[in-house]
């Protein structure tokens, strides 16, 4: 099966991490059997002269890399930030057109695989049409289950779900959210990610605290994510220091960067916890199972997750994870043997973190259970639902023709 997967969520020379999700899942499925996958992963377009230092780096991409084995292209688009959001799907569209036409000419695809509901799935739907090709869309968190509350947004998003040939949701609740938004309910299935187990893999906690730095004695949370609103630190910190005087050695570790450091390092301050809550900054995926395995607990507060990464990330490294009743999240921490599920909100999660830092946990159990989820697992339930959707849909063909 040749596939072009088309998503602007992909790692790049500038952003190794971005998307790696996809890169994984489609990484794996390449590597199946009679299975090949070429990515056109389009870039917005900033001109040099315009002072946006935080574009700097996207200048950068070439134009084709190969990432894990795959030919990765970067056609540019044009974007105007915060204001060009409903042309964004046409600009890609075009951008890439061209690109996609000589790559289907020199070897035809089969399918297009997209990820993002909008605008990448719009702009994949719009190819698909021009070159008479089947498009899967793939629907990974926010295009589903905020992005349909954009006026100007939500009649795309469900055009692009009433044109596809096949939808998956990374969890349950966004493939629901897709059927409700147009997409056929037969034509749907839920595929969550999986898990790299190379990366991710336990450590002995208390060497794991010594390559860190961390008190080998202190009771410790790790939550990793991007520095944002969303991800619920500003119920996380105060919830921490409401169960600060029952733990006295406790230490929260937050791992990852963003527009919110500011706030969190004032409101951690507000709470007298400052000598207690650590921004580490952004480190990178393979060191993420230290940080995990020094753990007695992650923390996960988000508001609205697709299927969190994070979550199965701490299982496979032998810690339980407290985490928000959202979205996917009930569909990973299936057991009270793997975690504790939360309302969000302060003594929610401080009652759950009160309780998990109090449970003997089995290790082996959660390892186990992550070890279930492996990539390998994901890519051949991908290419399963591709050749099921496939077959009907040269059926179809041939019935049309025979009626003709």
């Amino acid at each position: 099966m040749r596939v072009l997967t088309f998503t602007s969520l992909f790692p790049n020379a500038a952003a190794p991490l971005l998307g790696v999700f996809v890169q994984q899942r489609m990484t794996h499925f390449a590597q199946r059997k009679g299975n090949d996958v070429t990515v056109v992963a389009p870039v917005a377009y900033f001109p040099s002269w315009l002072p946006l230092s935080r574009w700097e780096n996207k200048r950068r991409i070439p134009a084709q890399e190969n990432i894990r084995g795959l030919n990765v292209y970067h056609p540019r688009y044009a974007l105007l930030p915060k204001v060009s959001m409903p042309f964004q799907g046409y600009s890609m569209f075009l951008a890439s057109l061209p690109l996609v036409r000589r790559l289907h000419h020199e070897t035809a695809f089969d399918c297009i695989d997209a990820h993002y509901v909008y605008p990448d799935g719009f702009a994949a739907v719009l190819l698909g049409k021009r070159l008479g090709l089947p498009v899967f869309v793939s629907a990974r968190g926010t295009d589903m289950n905020l992005f349909p509350s954009f006026r100007l947004i939500r009649p795309m998003i469900r055009w692009t779900l009433e044109n596809t040939a096949g939808t998956i949701g990374v969890c349950e609740t966004l493939r629901k959210a897709m059927v409700a938004m147009g997409a056929s309910e037969g034509l749907s299935t839920t595929i969550g990610n999986g898990i790299d187990l190379e990366r991710f893999s336990p450590v002995d906690c208390q060497e794991a605290r010594l390559r860190l730095g961390i008190q080998t004695d202190a009771e410790v949370i790790v939550s990793v994510g991007a520095l944002i609103p969303r991800k619920g630190y500003h119920f996380l910190i105060p919830a921490l220091a409401k169960i600060s005087s029952t733990h006295p050695s406790l230490r929260l570790y937050i791992i990852g960067e963003g527009e919110s450091r500011s706030q969190l390092t004032a409101l951690a301050k507000a709470n007298d916890v400052q000598d207690r809550v650590f921004l580490i900054g952004s480190k990178p995926n393979e060191e993420l199972r230290y940080w995990y395995s020094a753990a007695n607990v992650s923390c996960l507060a988000s508001s609205r997750e697709g299927w969190a990464n994070v979550l199965l990330e701490s299982l496979a490294c032998g810690t339980p994870v407290v985490a928000t009743r959202v979205w996917g999240a009930p569909e990973v921490i299936t057991s009270p043997d793997l975690g504790v599920l939360v309302e969000q909100g302060v003594q929610p999660i401080a009652d759950g973190l009160d309780a998990a830092l109090s449970k003997r946990w089995v290790g082996e159990v959660l390892i186990r259970y992550a070890a279930s989820r492996t990539w390998d697992v994901v890519a051949r339930e991908v290419e399963d639902f591709l050749n099921v959707r496939l077959g009907m849909e040269q059926q179809q063909t041939l019935k049309a023709g025979a009626v003709q």
